[in-house]
């Protein structure tokens, strides 16, 4: 038995006894006459001391030869401390130790293992089993335990069954590159990696299975982001005979059971929002409504007065910041200069000041009077003492971009406090949308999401009019989960591979063994998948999902730590029959 207590456990109730401990050094603090030394496992830290009047010569001399990180076990006399560590739970005690073997020795550490290290993310990742030693990763991975643990209990209990669906797959379009695998024993043919288990949850419905749970790797070959990795962990569900309403109440209920669960927090009913409003009121269909600041489109007071950046836009939008009118002038042209960044991509913006004595001092004074600045703060419903910012241009472009600025203000002023926590429901997304580029209409979610059936009969005249039956969870401003009803008939089904471009040809090759599990008696049905890395930052706290992930990827989509992806060997190509050209 190579310990008896862990490094966390021990207090005064066990002063006196006779125990066994093993971990890796921490630090040490040697006096010469005394020595002390902090030993840490999992669980926390467990201070040493080894006494030059008490403990054996032997041992004593070996403990001064101990390094940081080192893997020792000790057995000792749990004595109380002279100078108690309030902070940490074993800090009313020490054990002065009577027996210490090295279990292995370690080179130093490429950076110090403490919560406050010096290492910086690129070493830390090369050398990522030493990162997790540190509590901030450790404790990030036992967070997200807990919650996978809560969702598992969460959905047993309602009688979901979890079912493990294939990871080498056939590759089919669902909106990102697929990651492919050759197949050695059918040359010239590769599998692909899940993007979802999108079709095979829809087959265990089939397969009556009725309530389905996973929670599941998946893999998309995109360019990176903070929140994005290459492979990331869905929490994949589906039911049979269900409707829309009864898939939200299901996971409505499952978000709140992990806020009171994990976070201690209650949340009342979530409240609903229609895409359509989304977009009009925030500029983006995951807002975040743990702040104000909502659009105001002001083109029926901003237009035609002499303004020609107003007069030719499409739209003239814009939004309140409290407290805003006390931004100096490098302030703001500094705010101007972020929102002409090419991630942002707006040409300018106008500014207007609400002055406390009810005037107004705008960017554009030449062309605007009092009145007509004081109905722009009342389309925007900003008041004494804020600043309006006001962007202009095409649409939808013009959203996305005050969208970012809103955000940006949000975090400069401090209002997205992530222990504060805002989920909704996004409804009613467009089924289509249309591709500049391809000269044709996709999926917005994917081929199997059902159209409203009152906006059928659309498709035929006005394809982006049409309605899906489909839903997302937001939560503080970020997307945690996404669903909709299927469709679960085959005439459906082949409409909607027509209205997306795909010849019946293509339809038979990409989805032929759907089409035909349709005609044996396929229930209706629906889902929903939870992204469970960005939903454990966000309960987390943090804004990425890297350090919730054991070992992640870097924005390159590499493994630092073990080089991956690498070359392969020649004769492995040769195998696969593959030449790289």
């Amino acid at each position: 038995m190579y310990r008896s207590h862990n490094c966390g456990e021990l207090n005064a109730s066990h002063i006196n006894a006779e125990v066994t401990l093993a971990g890796w050094v921490q630090k040490s603090r040697d006096k010469g006459f005394m020595n002390w030394i902090d030993l840490r496992d999992r669980y926390g830290i467990t201070q040493l001391i080894f006494d030059e009047g008490r403990t054996e010569k032997t041992v004593f001399e070996l403990a001064k030869t101990l390094g940081r990180e080192f893997v020792i076990q000790v057995k000792g006399t749990v004595i109380e401390r002279e100078a108690k560590n309030k902070n940490i739970p074993t800090g009313e005690i020490e054990l002065l130790v009577t027996e210490l073997n090295i279990l292995n020795a370690a080179l130093t550490p490429p950076f110090t293992i403490e919560d406050d290290t010096d290492g910086g993310e690129d070493i830390r990742m090369k050398y990522r089993y030493l990162d997790i030693r540190r509590n901030p990763v450790k404790n990030s991975l036992l967070f997200r335990h807990k919650v996978a643990m809560e969702v598992r209990k969460y959905l047993s209990d309602l009688d979901f069954c979890e079912v493990e669906t294939p990871y080498l797959i056939k590759s089919t379009p669902e909106g990102a590159r697929d990651f492919v695998v050759p197949s050695r024993m059918n040359a010239g043919q590769f599998y692909a990696l899940p993007q979802s288990p999108q079709t095979f949850k829809q087959l265990l419905m089939v397969g009556g299975m009725d309530k389905y749970f996973q929670i599941v790797k998946c893999f998309r070959d995109e360019d990176l982001r903070a929140d994005r990795q290459p492979e990331f962990t869905q929490i994949d569900c589906e039911m049979a005979f269900v409707e829309q309403e009864d898939i939200l109440n299901v996971f409505e209920g499952l978000t709140r059971h992990l806020l009171k669960e994990i976070k201690g927090i209650e949340v009342d009913k979530f409240p609903r929002m229609t895409y359509e409003h989304a977009m009009k009121t925030y500029g983006n269909d995951k807002p975040d409504i743990r702040f104000g600041m909502e659009f105001g489109e002001l083109n029926e007071v901003a237009k035609n007065k002499h303004f020609p950046v107003f007069n030719i836009a499409e739209l003239v939008v814009g939004i309140a910041v409290p407290g805003g009118g006390s931004y100096t002038r490098k302030e703001i042209d500094a705010l101007i200069d972020w929102v002409k960044r090419p991630q942002v991509g707006a040409s300018g913006m106008v500014y207007v000041k609400c002055n406390e004595d009810g005037s107004y001092k705008s960017s554009v004074d030449k062309f605007y009077d009092q009145d007509d600045l004081s109905n722009w703060a009342k389309t925007t419903g900003a008041t004494a003492g804020d600043m309006i910012y006001i962007l202009s241009g095409p649409a939808d472009k013009t959203r996305s971009q005050l969208s970012a600025l809103r955000m940006e203000l949000a975090t400069r002023l401090g209002l997205r406090n992530p222990a504060d926590f805002a989920p909704l429901w996004v409804v009613d997304f467009p089924l289509l949308e249309f591709d500049e580029e391809s000269g044709r209409y996709h999926a917005m979610h994917h081929p199997f999401t059902s159209p409203k059936p009152e906006d059928i009969h659309l498709l035929e005249t006005n394809p982006g009019k049409v309605r899906a039956n489909a839903y997302d969870m937001v939560l503080n401003g970020n997307e945690i989960g996404g669903g909709s009803i299927r469709i679960h008939d085959k005439a459906t089904q082949q409409l909607m591979f027509k209205y997306l471009g795909f010849t019946e040809e293509e339809a038979k090759v990409q989805f032929g063994f759907l089409m035909d599990a349709f005609q044996f008696g396929a229930p209706p049905h629906g889902g929903l998948a939870f992204g469970l890395d960005r939903l454990v930052a966000i309960l987390g706290g943090q804004e990425t999902i890297r350090d919730f992930i054991a070992f992640p990827k870097n924005n390159s989509g590499r493994d630092v730590m073990i080089d991956a992806p690498s070359v392969i060997d020649e004769s492995q190509l040769k195998e696969l029959h593959i030449r790289l050209n």
